[in-house]
């Protein structure tokens, strides 16, 4: 089944936090460092407390950055549609605004693991990683956590603010624990939409 395609916009941001500016460097003729360009972040929506803004994406291990081969890639990948929560043989740059947590049954984190090496920072408010042995961290503004390949998932600590981190996920190898390899997974109910975006990356 192909991924739902998700729908960028500036004007997509669902959170109150600051909006964010993209700015990409380059070369002149002469080698001189100069900004390529400056864009608003754009956001797609996964439902009423979840957004994603996609910074940039490179889809091989050492992306070519000659005639802005990586830049023209990036730009055909997001506009295809195909890319899930990880790039295969690449690397995702991602912000993700996570709304308030509420007891309602649908707005239970979700727990997931994808093949990759991701580093999480939070950028604003209070994150709570929960991990499948039931253990939990609370995370600050400017906290980090490095996922392993691990099944986890992401709460929101405040039940009246809203959250932001960025990840940077890069595709990895399958983690083989006591012989047997951890596949990529989504545990629970959870709409088709996010569903894809995670079965994008397994």
């Amino acid at each position: 089944m192909s991924l739902p395609k998700l729908e960028y916009s500036e004007s997509n941001q669902l959170s109150p936090l600051p909006a964010v500016q993209r700015h990409i460097t380059g070369h002149n003729q002469e080698g001189l460092a100069i900004f390529h360009s400056s864009k608003p972040g754009a956001w797609a929506n996964l439902g009423p407390s979840l957004g994603f803004n996609v910074v940039y994406s490179t889809s091989m291990p050492k992306p070519s950055m000659n005639n802005d081969i990586d830049i023209a890639t990036h730009e055909s990948v997001m506009e295809s549609g195909k890319l899930g929560l990880v790039s295969p043989n690449g690397s995702v740059c991602r912000m993700v605004d996570f709304g308030p947590s509420t007891a309602d049954a649908h707005a239970k984190p979700i727990m997931h693991r994808t093949q990759s090496l991701d580093y999480g920072i939070v950028l604003e408010g209070e994150m709570e990683c929960v991990l499948d042995s039931g253990e939990v961290r609370l995370m600050k503004r400017g906290d980090i956590a490095v996922q392993r390949g691990t099944m986890h998932a992401w709460r929101n600590a405040s039940s009246t603010e809203w959250a932001r981190m960025i990840f940077v996920l890069l595709s990895a190898e399958k983690v083989n624990v006591g012989g047997k390899e951890l596949e990529a997974d989504v545990e629970g109910e959870v709409p088709d939409v996010v569903k894809h975006q995670l079965e994008g990356g397994l």
